[in-house]
């Protein structure tokens, strides 16, 4: 008899509160086909009038740490990156407020996962990293809703570097709400923002939630298919191939300069 493989994402509702978990550790929550579609199916589940806000969490050390990079080795990235974008837009666009609740890091796809929420709470020492460009990449879909939340300056040094950055600068330059000095301090921040959520009338969420995302609503609806089209072709390249096979191998890419 095969196994039933467990959920890699779970769903809890509870007094107004949709909570959506992210459940797969052990590759740090990457953003895998399947990851993708069972998230997909939990907005789904969570679009009931009853529910007034979903608060995105997760089991491990890392919220998410982006891209699946073994299934982007094995083929190509097209469908990836438009199943990418479409997940994006349904944070955007679902209809009451969404909560991403860090328990610790997050890199590249992850950090998309941020933008797209309209509250993000961490603690100060989590870390964050647009760690695309070390595998030849670019944050290109993920810029659609980043772009919108974080300075000029934050964007011209950290996209480009790939730095790796804590979370009060996360804060400083808007990706995060707030950085709280530790998870008990987060918790208790979430739970206050839920609690007033619970007070808020649906109609007012939704009519509130449609003015805040504006720009990142338009941000994906004018550049998603350009941004789709160069995460593809970047993915398809050989440097990017060279990234992603010297992350698995654990060395420095052939095209590092040397100092």
């Amino acid at each position: 008899m095969a196994a039933v493989a467990e959920n890699l994402v779970r769903l809890a509702i509870d007094e107004g509160i949709a909570t959506i978990t992210l459940d797969s550790p052990a590759n740090r929550n990457a953003l895998s086909a399947r990851l993708v579609e069972e998230l997909h199916g939990c907005l789904t589940r969570a679009s009931d009038s009853s529910v007034r806000a979903v608060v995105l969490t997760h089991t491990g050390p890392t919220f998410c740490a982006g891209a699946d990079l073994k299934e982007a080795a094995d083929g190509g990235m097209q469908r990836g990156t438009e199943a990418l974008l479409e997940l994006l837009r349904r944070i955007v666009e679902f209809p009451v407020p969404v909560i991403a609740h860090l328990k610790g890091n997050a890199r590249a796809g992850g950090i998309g996962l941020i933008g797209a929420a309209d509250i993000a709470v961490a603690p100060a020492g989590a870390t964050f990293s647009f760690s695309e460009v070390r595998l030849g990449l670019s944050p290109a879909i993920i810029s659609l809703t980043v772009l919108p939340r974080i300075d000029e300056r934050a964007a011209g040094r950290y996209f480009v570097t790939g730095e790796t950055f804590d979370g009060e600068t996360a804060a400083r330059m808007g990706l995060l709400t707030c950085a709280e000095p530790d998870a008990d301090a987060v918790d208790k921040t979430v739970t206050g923002l839920v609690d007033a959520l619970r007070l808020c009338s649906p109609q007012g969420l939704v009519a509130s939630k449609k003015l805040a995302t504006a720009r990142t609503r338009e941000s994906l609806s004018r550049q998603g298919a350009a941004m789709v089209k160069l995460s593809a072709e970047l993915f398809a390249s050989e440097e990017a191939a060279e990234g992603m096979l010297s992350f698995r191998e654990r060395r420095v890419p052939r095209w590092v300069a040397s100092s």
